[in-house]
């Protein structure tokens, strides 16, 4: 992330002509004073380099953004840019997606999701390239929550054509954002239990409070709101930072004849600032006296202790200082009030401890076994601390279970797995929701043992899983019960590794990794779990035999080099289909995979040969006395390139030989329609096949063809011998050791 400083004049022109825009509005006063207003604002402009976006296949070819949202941000502001290589490139659709805290989950293709995935609808835009290239495409968000941002672009799902790297124009397509920010740097900070008198006229009061842990609820009370011209209190709070995809902020409209009204948040997030707006709703030139106070509500943690943890685990060593913090068996009477300013005990906190194994891993174990004692009349929580800023870009897996005899008919393990605060009352509802974020629920049941959630990319916070016994029937049945759940909490990058028909990549922009499914063999989806268009075992392997299988019809121009003493042609031709068919064995997906070499190796050498067999093909129709040679790989000029010069070196000496002889070359007809044409009629079909007709989809059909036509064709356009010799002549050449290579130099070639 950068600061935009000093550019061009056009570049500069759009944020700057928003910040005056954003300095125009009326701006809001900090703690009433309107005269002070204009001198407590401060923006800001945060920008990164432009990428080029690609047409969706999988997470991978998304382009990720990462921002950082500073504190106490009233207005933010993405401006979004585009930008093409070419005014002929085709009108696009540009997607763009929004998250907070953590990269979006997208689903493009609309495929499935691995069973007990939460997969949430993600927030984003979509809009032509010819409407974004005006430059009026943004997005307005007011309070924003600070911290990690996440913007994803990408180009509609591709198409799945096979195209050779240069055989078509290509248009590229360039996104950038630029995150403007307005920030308050004069707001009041509201104590607890100290009422703060508000003034205010046409502009919103920004306040803040500091939420400490284990805050059960927040009660903000306006009090003594006296309007100047109307009766009742004509002021609307709001609380909370707007995030995406969904908005938790808490309104409280405190429209009534009544001068006094309140808010009441269960569960606000813990050991966090929290933001408070408070607007005047009786118009300009009207002012709103009032009294703004907080309360809390908190309670003592009942926690399991080291003493205790020792007492479990006797092959650890002891710490005379661990005395101090011992509880006798009477402190496990849960729910009772005592202790520090006799706050009752809310929750039963278990120690968890975070072991990082690996990038985007981190294994959390329950410092007393894997076990959990789940009360009645008390949550036992444990918190996931996923607040690193890198453990957002993997998969966070829950799993829970039960012993089955521990689990009646009556009763019920409720488990709520919510982010910034724990979801605490169990006794009134089971939604899991607290304050400022809907949780997620898990049930054990005598039916079912075992429950497991799966959440992707999880927000950068610190987590917690709340577990409670529950008797929807009957109170009586869960006064002395008592239910062990094991725990199994940890954060992969991927989950089950994609399985066997993906491939799990790990992903960077900058210095934030993340990870993503590429699939293969058909299989689609986040963990590639869709089958829907998977092949099967059948069709995998009927695919590896065709594109391997097929190469055996080098075979023939094999025969006729050897049969015409073409010995360096029929030694390219065998390397051409020997690393052809295994570089073919080693690319396919799933089950029917051979690899002999690396795979890159593979690839380099069937590029080689592909390119080789055709120039040497080429050549040898020249009747070229010297023997050239080069080394190419990807691209379509790589391979056309050498191609079409060696086909300018054979025209050129056929009409030398046309004009030598003073009659056609080759003289002979059946030279033209017995080998000449039909080879030209094979290679014009296997190039078309090669370069136009290609899909991801039938490329096991096409390619195959393409190894037999473009053999067969060689087969064809081999000259016959320029010296009358016995066939298969050659061969008895080998005792004569290398008098094969006679007059030839062998050049060595440094590539680089």
């Amino acid at each position: 992330m950068r600061r935009v400083g000093a550019g061009g004049a056009a570049r500069a022109a759009a944020p700057l002509l928003l910040l005056l825009l954003l300095l125009a509005r009326p701006p809001p006063a900090a703690a009433g004073d309107s005269k002070k207003s204009e001198a407590g604002l401060v923006s800001e402009h945060f920008s990164q380099a432009p990428q080029k976006l690609s047409f969706y296949s999988w997470y991978g070819s998304t382009r990720l953004f990462h921002f950082r949202v500073p504190p106490d941000t009233v207005l933010l502001r993405w401006l979004l840019h585009v930008s093409q290589s070419s005014p002929s490139c085709t009108d696009v659709e540009i997607t763009v997606h929004f998250r907070y805290g953590a990269p979006p989950v997208i689903n493009p293709l609309g495929t499935s999701f691995p069973d007990n995935t939460l997969s949430q609808a993600s927030f984003h835009i979509r809009a032509l390239l010819s409407t974004m290239l005006l430059g009026n495409t943004s997005v307005n968000i007011s309070h924003p929550a600070p911290g990690d941002w996440f913007v994803v672009a990408h180009l509609p799902p591709s198409s799945q054509k096979i195209e050779v790297k240069g055989s078509v124009p290509t248009c590229a397509y360039f996104f950038q954002p630029d995150m403007l920010v307005m920030r308050v740097v004069e707001v009041s900070i509201l104590e607890p239990d100290v009422p703060l008198p508000q003034t205010l006229l046409s502009h919103a009061s920004y306040l803040k409070i500091f939420v400490p842990e284990y805050t059960q609820e927040l009660r903000l009370d306006l009090q003594g709101c006296v309007s100047s011209v109307s009766p009742g209190c004509p002021v609307r709070l709001t609380v909370g930072a707007s995030t995406l995809p969904r908005n938790f902020q808490k309104v409280l409209s405190c429209t009534g004849l009544t001068p006094s009204c309140y808010l009441l948040l269960s569960s606000p997030p813990w050991g966090r600032w929290l933001q408070v707006t408070v607007e005047n709703l009786a118009g300009p030139h009207v002012s709103v006296v009032f009294n703004v106070e907080a309360a809390f509500t908190v309670c003592r943690p009942w926690s399991v202790t080291f003493h205790r943890l020792m007492q479990n685990n006797p092959n650890q060593s002891h710490d005379t200082s661990v005395g101090r913090l011992s509880q006798s068996p009477a402190h496990w009477e849960l729910g009772r009030s005592g202790g520090v300013g006799s706050a009752p005990s809310c929750l039963l906190n278990y120690p968890v401890m975070r072991e990082d194994t690996d990038v985007v891993s981190v294994h959390f174990q329950p410092l007393n076994g894997a076990f959990v004692m789940v009360h009645a009349n008390i949550p036992s929580v444990m918190r996931l601390r996923l607040d690193t800023g890198m453990d957002s870009g993997g998969s966070l897996v829950i799993s829970l279970r039960a012993n089955q005899t521990e689990i009646t008919n009556g009763t019920l393990v409720a488990a709520c797995l919510n982010a910034g605060s724990p979801f605490l009352s169990f006794n009134t509802s089971l939604n899991c929701t607290t304050a400022f974020f809907q949780g997620h629920s898990m049930f054990l049941s005598a039916s079912s043992h075992t429950a497991n959630l799966i959440i992707p990319y999880p927000e950068t916070d610190n987590w917690y899983l709340s577990l409670q016994l529950v008797c929807p029937e009957s109170s009586e049945e869960c006064e002395q019960a008592i239910a062990r759940v094991e725990t199994i909490l940890y954060l992969v990058p991927c989950l089950n590794d994609c399985g066997p028909y993906g491939q799990c990549l790990l992903l960077r922009r900058y210095g934030y990794l993340y990870a993503g499914c590429s699939c293969k063999a058909g299989w689609r989806g986040w963990s590639c779990t869709d089958n829907s268009t998977a092949q099967t075992v059948a069709q995998q392997r009927a695919a590896a035999l065709l594109l391997t299988l097929s190469n055996l019809m080098f075979l023939a121009p094999i025969a006729v080099s050897l049969h015409r003493s073409f010995l360096v042609e029929a030694s390219v031709y065998f390397y051409t289909m020997f690393f052809s068919t295994f570089y073919h064995a080693c690319d396919q997906p799933g089950e029917a995979v051979l690899c002999i070499l690396s795979y890159d190796t593979l690839q380099y050498c069937d590029f080689l040969g592909s390119g080789a067999s055709t120039w040497v093909t080429i050549l040898c129709m020249a009747r070229l006395k010297t023997i050239l040679k080069q080394m190419d790989r990807r691209g379509i000029w790589n391979l056309m390139g050498p191609c079409l010069f060696a086909f300018v070196i054979m025209a050129s000496m056929w009409m030398y030989r046309c004009g030598h002889r003073r009659q056609c070359y080759p003289t002979s007809w059946q030279r033209w329609v017995f080998y000449l044409l039909p080879g030209i009629s094979m290679a014009s079909v296997g190039i078309a096949i090669y370069t136009s007709m290609m899909t991801s989809e039938n490329y096991y059909y096409t390619h195959s063809i393409w190894h037999m036509l473009l053999a067969g064709s060689a087969a064809f356009l081999l000259p016959p011998p320029e010296e009358p010799a016995e066939p298969w002549a050659c061969l008895h050449k080998f005792p004569c050791h290398y008098q094969i290579c006679r007059n030839d130099r062998d050049e060595l070639y440094t590539v680089t």
